[in-house]
């Protein structure tokens, strides 16, 4: 007996349906589970709770403190999750931002062989399998304990992986996390923190940080009396920008997304949840070079992320680690997402826009 084709029809759409549905719980799921694999590490005692001690200032602990108790409980932290699992996005968002199509030739005629690196540095900051940990941390790669502190009137992401932490359960040797990641919902804009040019952008098809762009930014830049490297990583897309091409502070470098590979198996980890890998590298030389897909200062050095932010010199691990606790929070210079600017004279900014509360 044949079956009427309006049957069919009805059938085939239940049967997309109920497997659209399907794959959205699984989704869903596999979003908790990245809470649920997270929480017992930052958990150090065990008692289900999340004290301030513990959050180790990854930011915004008093807003998804919702009850007030002065701990984080599962269900509070799992809202640093929320909302990462709809992939659907549209881009390029509109903003007033564009690119301003300007070339810096002196950026590339800085570009040297990678002859011009000392081995240290080579190792310190291209991280090749032939490396250990120990050139990283003695070029800056150290838990320093500093955190950004947000405006009150601003809901901003903030970290959750953060500077130098201990990767070995994620990697198959000693190393440490060369960079902040903030979990954000797929699509969600990657702005340039500074005026700066492109020097770097790679697919990334064997690298832990995916599809990446990495911006060079001078003295005049930043107001700072280094020449600063910004990284940015597990791009969605690479932005249709030149190497070379100037680009100004708050530019849409791309859509934020999970790509990259397992530090372990070397395949693209589906379940990574959503978030830029943010990366900041230094250098009193101008010149820089390219080793493996990865940007690397001649004398270069690693900065915490965080440090950027501070603006002002000593910068180096070593000194930050030094602060006093009560210098330890950072106030950071953010872009609203209507483009306004806090404080109005910035030259630096986090490197997603911020909502106001």
């Amino acid at each position: 007996m044949s079956i009427p084709a309006d049957v069919v029809r009805v059938v085939v759409i239940a049967v997309v349906l109920a497997v659209g549905a399907a794959d959205a719980q699984a989704q869903k799921i596999k979003s908790r589970d990245r809470a649920a694999e997270d929480f017992p590490q930052i958990d150090v005692n065990g008692d289900d709770k999340l004290s301030v001690q513990e959050w180790k200032r990854r930011g915004n602990f008093e807003k998804l403190d919702s009850d007030g108790d002065g701990v984080l409980s599962f269900d509070e932290f799992s809202m640093l999750y929320a909302g990462h699992d709809d992939k659907q996005y549209t881009w390029q968002p509109v903003g007033p931002r564009g690119v301003d199509g300007a070339h810096d030739a002196s950026a590339i005629a800085a570009r040297v062989d990678v002859d011009a690196l000392d081995k240290e540095t080579l190792c310190a900051i291209g991280r090749s399998r032939k490396c250990d940990a120990e050139a990283s941390i003695k070029r800056g790669l150290i838990e320093t304990g500093l955190g950004p502190d947000f405006a009150k009137d601003a809901i901003c992401p903030g970290i959750d992986d953060y500077w130098a932490m201990d990767y070995a359960s994620k990697r198959t040797r000693e190393t440490y996390h060369g960079g902040i990641d903030m979990p954000v919902p797929w699509g969600t804009p990657i702005l340039a923190a500074a005026a700066g040019t492109v020097v770097g952008k790679f697919q990334g098809e064997d690298s832990p940080r995916g599809k990446e762009i990495v911006l060079r930014h001078s003295p005049e830049d930043t107001g700072i009396p280094l020449w600063i490297y910004t990284q940015y990583g597990h791009l969605d897309a690479l932005p249709d920008l030149a190497i070379g091409q100037r680009v100004r502070m708050g530019e849409y470098l791309g859509p934020t997304g999970n790509s990259g590979v397992s530090g372990k198996g070397g395949k693209q980890i589906s379940l990574r949840r959503p978030a830029v890998h943010f990366a900041v590298f230094y250098s009193t030389d101008e010149r820089y070079a390219e080793n493996n897909d990865v940007i690397i200062p001649v004398d270069g050095r690693w900065m915490d992320p965080v440090a950027l932010y501070r603006k002002a010199l000593p910068l180096d691990s070593v000194s930050m680690k030094a602060l006093a606790e009560m210098e330890k929070l950072v106030p950071i210079p953010i872009m609203f997402d209507d483009g306004s600017l806090q404080p109005a004279d910035t030259k630096l900014i986090w490197p997603y826009a911020c909502k106001s509360q």
